[in-house]
């Protein structure tokens, strides 16, 4: 079924086919009002229609882009990589377009984002000039990505920015300098003990690093 709206009309132009032909001709004039209630039921009817495990996907589309803004990321970009993430096959920039109701512009860039992070790669297809895009699905994989990710643009500069600081105050003997330098050499060291155990567990296989984890936590 399609819907066609007159641009100078108070009517528009349904198109019926399939399970929602009728006998009468297939293309009638009917208000816009009645029109808009046709679409939405179509819409409920097609939404009733999806498998449990797409529905229980779209949820979980819609929680993960809620739970990225917690993390510093923006919605759209952590509902785009949950998409790609669960999605069976590549996708391309009209399919996320489509599934998430959102501009190309807007995809585009947080696409080109994820691929930024490595969390997403580019696939192309043979006689296709359309870019697909493919997520990394195994979750060892993801969080050791989303680590070193993090760590390069987060973590690094904020080590850089705190042995910058210690270095410019080292002549401070005493009162308020002498005490900014301190904590400027303790938030070094404090973060820098962090990298290293990032570092250590990232760097092992996953059934070890839950080992090693385990043994940790006790």
């Amino acid at each position: 079924m399609s819907f066609k709206p007159h641009p100078r009309s108070s009517t528009c132009q349904v198109s019926l086919s399939g399970p929602w032909a009728i006998s009468h001709p297939k293309t009638e004039e009917i208000s816009k009002a009645t029109c808009l209630s046709l679409l939405s039921v179509f819409n409920e009817s097609v939404s009733k229609e999806l498998p449990e495990w797409e529905k229980a996907r779209e949820e979980f589309v819609v929680q993960w882009g809620s739970l990225g803004t917690q993390w510093g990321i923006p919605r759209t970009m952590a509902q785009i990589h949950a998409l790609l993430m669960t999605a069976p096959e590549p996708m391309c920039t009209d399919d996320v377009m489509e599934r998430l109701e959102i501009s190309r512009g807007n995809a585009h860039t947080n696409l080109k984002d994820l691929v930024g992070w490595n969390l997403v790669r580019i696939i192309t297809k043979k006689g296709d000039r359309k870019e697909y895009f493919e997520a990394e699905k195994d979750v060892w994989k993801i969080f050791i990505t989303i680590s070193k990710e993090r760590k390069r643009r987060e973590i690094e500069p904020a080590i850089h920015l705190l042995r910058d600081c210690a270095a410019r105050t080292k002549d401070e003997a005493v009162g308020p300098g002498k005490d900014f330098h301190q904590q400027m050499q303790d938030l070094d060291e404090f973060l820098s003990f962090g990298v290293k155990v990032a570092d250590t567990v990232i760097s092992m296989k996953h059934a070890s690093a839950l080992q090693w984890a385990m043994r940790l936590l006790g």
